[in-house]
């Protein structure tokens, strides 16, 4: 990762070696690593040249992905800055003609395989080879022109080809496939000018076209209902200006990839399943730094779409696990994404061939208004008390097919950490036979979708995000309990029939703590430390309040609820492994249900005063507006994690006027 912050750490350390020679730059670069900065570039080719002069690798093998193999959390809570650090790459390969899938770990610093193994049965995530052998198999397919032509196009490079995982549904062998859609391309957005009911399926192990579909023509949806519709020319006239300046500069501190700010301190790095992932978080407690969470990021996502014929029913999208977060990171662009007080940094990437790219400005760091902090009006005293409040946001944004996905990490200075999740983008659509919502009992097609141009349908559907929340509060000694409120019976403890109680539960193994979400008791959930205990007597504690979310809508034994298993409850407690990261599996693609969250969670593992991790799983369901079309204006569904007991009062009653 690079960005303004290496670049000025840099520039001192090329100071300090044009002065007073090589050993105060290697020094400087030293100080600032870190065993959880990400692989650099340099470290992404060495992963695969070590592999190649170990005879794993040659110029047909295939990296899914060479990320950080993360050292032991032990390990890194002992690391002494400019001390020794183990330093190693994960990788995935896949070996097309093989079809088979092998994992390795390299030692960067002794430039040698630690190891290397087959993994059976698995397909690793979607390769850009993927799509251009999809692509090529299906334009030299007969039926392909056949059904072009059944629609009246006879110019084929008018056809865009858009593909999809091919997921699984009790009958696919083990093969390597994808799936493929298909739209006219013109001047106007393809989004909207889809070719209905034609679909295929394509071996990506021998380039054949295994499946196609060609169903009843419907026509393809007029041209200019897309994105092209945004006015260019004549947009709406704009707001006076409203500009944002720290002419001082920002409040946070940046070295390597660490940053501080109003008593937090956090790491941050990018990776190319995952994306953003936060490391090492902890508040500034009179003088003593208090962890909070070793590592939080956005596990895992799925998309499920309620629509059954042939052209809908497999687009369950595992954005994460399929096709890879990270490496559709969007570069963030100033003053519309991002504003004028934003910091950027750059993300190292690795491609399919053992090579590396440059994502510019994939995160971003800034500051911004956080409205009221506190407040009271004494009127008896005729004096006002309150404070505005300040907030701190670390943000990206994945561009995954149709859909923008933000994320930004919201860091306030009451204690409290917040996750804002951002959905925006344009809307996945198919094309039908209605140009307007007739009046009486509506059209069959409009059971699964709404309709928001003439033939144009945005079909419903819903969006899973799984968060690991790798807690660590005030130590790795953590357990888990459950909030529940609940109205007292009317009798002697409650005459006036008012009163109400709030009983917590303490969950003592891994199955307990898969919990629905509760409107009723206003359920929550809080991680604490039961050695450490504030003034009062309360362990040290952090609640998560949920925010928006919603159960799925697809039958609890259907294959995406087998697959995404996560799915099947908002809240899950596991003790913490280093090798289950991804709440679906580390190989999502094609997967059949047999790893994840759901599987895990059977070990019954205890969990009281142990290492644990916390699943929070949000759920969005999307039925589709018109006024959403043709762009969504940003769905924003949050969480938050509060202090409980962490601190002995409020930590922002010392802000400042």
């Amino acid at each position: 990762m690079r960005g303004a912050p290496w670049e000025k750490h840099l520039t001192i350390a090329r100071i300090a070696c044009y002065f007073y020679g090589m050993p105060l730059l290697f020094l400087a670069l030293l100080v600032l690593a870190h065993p959880l900065d990400p692989l650099s570039s340099g470290e992404i080719l060495k992963t695969a040249e070590v592999l190649r002069g170990a005879g794993k690798v040659n110029d047909q093998s295939r990296f899914s992905l060479i990320a950080l193999h993360e050292p032991p959390k032990e390990e890194v809570l002992a690391f002494q800055p400019g001390g020794s650090m183990r330093r190693e790459a994960f990788a995935i390969v896949y070996e097309r003609e093989s079809n088979k899938t092998f994992e390795a770990v390299v030692d960067l610093n002794a430039g040698a395989a630690v190891s290397w193994k087959h993994i059976p049965g698995v397909q690793p995530s979607v390769l850009d080879e993927d799509f251009e052998i999809l692509e090529r198999a299906i334009r030299a397919d007969p039926r392909f022109a056949e059904a072009m032509r059944r629609r009246g196009i006879t110019d084929f490079s008018r056809v865009g080809i858009g593909d999809w995982a091919g997921g699984y549904f009790g009958e696919q062998g083990e093969y390597r496939f994808r799936r493929a859609e298909f739209f006219y391309k013109d001047s106007t957005n393809a989004s909207d000018r889809v070719i209905e009911n034609v679909t295929a399926e394509v071996n990506l192990n021998t380039g054949k076209v295994i499946g196609f579909h060609d169903g009843e023509v419907v026509p393809i949806p007029p041209a200019g209902a897309g994105i092209d519709a945004i006015p260019a020319a004549a947009p709406r006239e704009g707001p006076k200006p409203l500009v944002i300046t720290q002419p001082l500069g920002p409040s946070f501190e940046v070295r390597g990839h660490e940053v501080r700010w109003q008593h937090w301190s956090f790491r941050f790095g990018v990776n190319a399943r995952e994306g953003l992932v936060l490391y090492t978080v902890a508040y500034e407690d009179a003088g003593r730094m208090r962890s909070v969470m070793y590592r939080g990021s956005c596990s895992e996502m799925v998309v499920p779409y309620g629509d059954p014929s042939f052209g809908w029913f497999f687009r369950n999208a595992f954005d994460a696990g399929e096709d890879g977060f990270g490496r559709l990171a969007a570069p963030l662009e100033p003053l519309t994404d991002l504003p004028a007080n934003a910091m950027t940094f750059d993300a190292v990437m690795p491609s399919e061939r053992g090579d590396w790219f440059s994502i510019p400005r994939a995160v971003a760091l800034y500051e911004r208004d956080g409205g009221l902090a506190w407040k009271h009006n004494d009127r008896g005293r005729n004096r006002n008390e309150s404070r505005r409040a300040r907030e701190l946001v670390l943000a990206w944004v994945a561009t995954v097919g149709n859909y923008d996905y933000g994320f930004n990490w919201v860091f306030h200075q009451d204690g409290s950490l917040e996750m804002e999740t951002l959905l925006t983008g344009f809307m996945e659509t198919k094309a039908v036979n209605l140009t307007k919502v007739p009046d009486g009992p509506h059209d069959h097609e409009l059971m699964y979708g709404h309709l928001v141009a003439p033939n144009v349908l945005a079909v419903h559907h819903q969006h899973f995000f799984s968060f690991r929340l790798d807690m660590d509060v005030d130590g790795t000694k953590n357990s888990v309990l459950e909030m529940n409120t609940e109205t007292l019976p009317p009798g002697p403890e409650n005459p006036y029939q008012n009163a109400f109680t709030m009983k917590e539960t303490v969950f003592h193994n891994e199955q307990e703590a898969v919990r629905q979400m509760s409107l009723a008791a206003s359920r929550r959930w809080t991680v604490f430390n039961p050695g450490v205990r504030n003034s009062l007597g309360y362990a040290a504690g952090y609640t998560l309040l949920p925010g928006e979310n919603s159960v799925p809508y697809a039958a609890p034994d259907s294959w995406v609820r087998k697959r995404a298993g996560f799915i099947n409850a908002p809240f899950w407690v596991t003790r913490n492994d280093p090798g289950q990261i991804f709440a679906a599996g580390l190989y999502v693609n094609q997967s059949k249900g047999d790893d994840g969250l759901h599987r895990w969670v059977e070990a019954k593992r205890p969990i009281e005063n142990q290492d644990v991790v916390l699943w929070y799983t949000m759920g969005i369901t999307h039925l589709p507006r018109v006024e959403e079309h043709p762009m969504m204006t940003v769905h924003k569904a949050t969480f938050r994690l509060v202090p409980n007991g962490f601190f002995d009062h409020n930590p922002a009653i010392d802000l400042p006027r």
